[in-house]
């Protein structure tokens, strides 16, 4: 499946995709399109956080909040590391503290010079270990 979002990624669009591509859509494709795009035209995929699409923010949630919501993930650490994303992207009122260290790691490889594709690749290593951070914290041995 397509999933369509916006280009210039940073915590949401990288935290998706990552969710998306671990626990919904192994083969999924990601495409990112200029902000000014039609996204009500979009029918060949999945559009995800651009304004007022049904994957995107409502209220203090986060794009990432609304994926794992309408697909039903409730595991804890997923749920964890929602908050992280959704204190990362948006300063909600509850703010996990990690979400500013998150906020910095997005920053920086967005200064990197990659692209999307390329800070795709090389940013889904953080959100596999903040998940395994997230594991751990929600059982502790």
């Amino acid at each position: 499946m397509k999933w369509i979002t916006r280009e210039k990624i940073k915590v949401d669009r990288v935290a998706c995709p990552w969710l998306i591509r671990n626990f919904i859509d192994r083969d999924a494709e990601f495409i990112f399109l200029p902000r000014d795009t039609d996204w009500t035209q979009i029918t060949d995929g999945i559009v995800y956080d651009v304004p007022d699409c049904e994957l995107g923010h409502h209220g203090e949630d986060v794009s990432f909040n609304s994926i794992l919501k309408k697909y039903e993930l409730t595991n804890p650490a997923l749920l964890l590391l929602g908050e992280i994303v959704r204190a990362a992207d948006s300063h909600p009122s509850q703010s996990h503290p990690a979400g500013e260290g998150l906020r910095w790691i997005a920053s920086g490889f967005g200064a990197l010079g990659f692209t999307d594709h390329e800070i795709l690749e090389r940013e889904f290593i953080v959100y596999d270990a903040l998940y395994a951070e997230c594991l751990r914290q929600v059982n502790p041995s």
